[in-house]
């Protein structure tokens, strides 16, 4: 069996670094090594090494595997200090910057489960790095979306001096074109390659940025580093009309993804027009989210496991709730987010959806001088009620939501997608699904067409529905009809996220596609023999 390659990220030169390792005949998971370090250096504001990540890793004939690298909290967090001082967790600056980061070691047990590709030989580490290490070196050509994340964030980054001097002039954001290096980073992603990604948590690298944390005012220590491990798991999975879809388990909101596909397929048969399909998308979105804020926190922390939420009683039970008439009001406060997706499959049949953020544009803020890592604000997404089930605690991990995506359909096809955009995951994803899986619409026009969002984003006070204005032209008049408290977006706006999705057949040949709303693009290699 010969099977085609392809790789697709939110900024083309990542795609360039994996695609550039698949066709040297390195693995899937060694592709996105290369590509995660690329996109850490090409789009600083929307993920970090200093950040988290979630993989599935989906090999030919076998059950997917999931791979956890999120970060839990400090360890000798004071809870209670934090609750004297304000209602909320701060948003920038080193008592924000509260959750370990777990990127790196996924990369790490990624690479242990998927690296033996040409020859069975795994490809060297300053190999993958390399890319990351010359662009870092050499610098990156500042994006729109680089400007716009740096404009959003001017008031809550800029007093912070590292930050200033990394991502600022004179106290100016970066104009479009203009070039950014980060020598620090270089000079990390050199020191992994030589001495492994473990020195990340147990080595010279660690005790700096540790000491580093500290200088910031994080309570994140050595210990925190020494003590972390990446986790591989089971994703959750659910059967619907067109194959088994798989997702990532508690603290994603990977549950939340699976129950809207799920729902809609139960309902899908009923749809008469385009505009059934949105409204019941949004409404089966709703439904998702309603149990999803009511029970996913950190695995150790769960009531039941979650896939008991992904059997037919609850999903017909979701499907009943939802009205072809009139949309459910909405209050519901959404999780912002920033993050990347990226996608790849290799010569060797096995797949990979990946996730790697640091939440909110440019993270804490919090930038390690020496390494030029730019710390995750993960830790936003816990609560300081005592009562609630996010509540902060020591150790625990806070509610995530990245989620990458699996399906593998009843016809033999597999499916890699995804997107970047916090509480928009969901829905994004569901919108690709269906208007390629059940509408037919073309893998590229699927992502490429107008989209909507659900729920407040950071920053704003409504909780309504927003709408590309393509889209409202056509529909938003009925949306409205139906009740939908609907606002007007510009087209192809990044507020809907960077989606991408990889479609493999089983006759081996792909299908790949990105986000026009991105600077990414998607690449595809030759069949190859083996």
């Amino acid at each position: 069996m010969t099977f085609q390659t392809s790789f697709t990220a939110p900024h083309y030169k990542a795609t360039q670094a994996g695609q550039a390792i698949l066709d040297a005949g390195g693995t899937a998971s060694e592709a996105m090594v290369a590509a995660a370090a690329m996109v850490a250096v090409q789009y600083p504001h929307m993920n970090s090494i200093g950040g988290d990540g979630f993989w599935l890793i989906c090999k030919a004939g076998e059950k997917p595997v999931a791979i956890d690298a999120c970060g839990g909290a400090a360890l000798n967090i004071d809870v209670e200090s934090y609750r004297q001082q304000a209602d909320e967790l701060p948003e920038s600056g080193g008592k924000s910057a509260i959750t370990m980061a777990g990127t790196v070691a996924g990369w790490q047990q990624a690479l242990k489960l998927d690296s033996n590709g040409l020859n069975g030989k795994a490809m060297p580490l300053n190999r993958l790095l390399k890319p990351a290490i010359d662009a870092a070196e050499q610098g990156i050509e500042i994006t729109q979306s680089l400007v716009d994340a740096s404009e959003k964030t001017l008031s809550r980054l800029s007093h912070l001096a590292n930050f200033a001097a990394r991502f600022l002039v004179q106290d100016e954001v970066l104009k479009v074109g203009e070039n950014l290096t980060n020598q620090p980073l270089a000079n990390t992603f050199k020191h992994l390659a030589e001495k492994g990604l473990d020195d990340f948590y147990r080595g010279e690298l660690a005790k700096q940025m540790a000491d580093e944390l500290a200088d910031a005012g994080s309570p994140l220590t050595l210990n925190d580093f020494v003590q972390y491990q990446a986790t591989v798991s089971t994703p959750l999975t659910v059967d619907i009309s067109k194959g088994s879809l798989y997702n990532l388990d508690a603290p994603t909101q990977g549950l939340a993804s699976l129950l809207i596909l799920a729902i809609y397929d139960r309902l899908v048969d009923q749809v008469t027009s385009e505009v059934e399909h949105i409204h019941l998308l949004v409404e089966a979105t709703k439904q998702a989210f309603i149990i999803r804020d009511q029970q996913i926190t950190d695995p150790a922390y769960l009531d039941a496991p979650l896939q008991q939420w992904l059997n037919d009683d609850v999903i017909t039970k979701c499907a009943a709730n939802i009205s072809f008439e009139q949309a459910l009001p909405w209050p519901h406060i959404a999780k912002p987010g920033d993050t990347v997706w990226m996608g790849a499959s290799d010569q060797y049949g096995t797949m990979v959806s990946f996730i790697q953020s640091i939440y909110w544009e440019f993270g804490s803020g919090v930038v390690l001088p020496s390494s030029g890592i730019t710390w995750n604000i993960r830790g936003k997404s816990f609560s300081l009620d005592a009562n609630h089930h996010n509540v902060l605690a020591a150790g625990k991990k806070p509610f995530h939501t990245l989620n990458p995506a699996y399906a593998e359909l009843k016809d033999g096809r597999r499916f890699v997608y995804g997107s970047m955009g916090g509480e928009g995951q969901p829905q994004t994803q569901a919108c690709l699904f269906s208007r390629h899986l059940y509408q037919g619409i073309s893998l590229a026009a699927s992502v490429s067409k107008p989209r909507w969002l659900l729920g407040r984003t950071w920053g704003d006070s409504s909780n309504n529905l927003r709408v590309e204005n393509q889209l409202y032209k056509q529909h938003g008049a009925t949306l409205r009809a139906l009740g939908h408290d609907i606002t007007i977006v510009a087209d192809n706006n990044e507020l809907m996220g960077h989606a991408g999705a990889i479609m493999l057949d089983k006759n081996g040949k792909v299908a790949a596609t990105s986000d026009p709303r991105s600077d990414g693009q998607s690449l595809l290699g030759e069949k190859n023999d083996h």
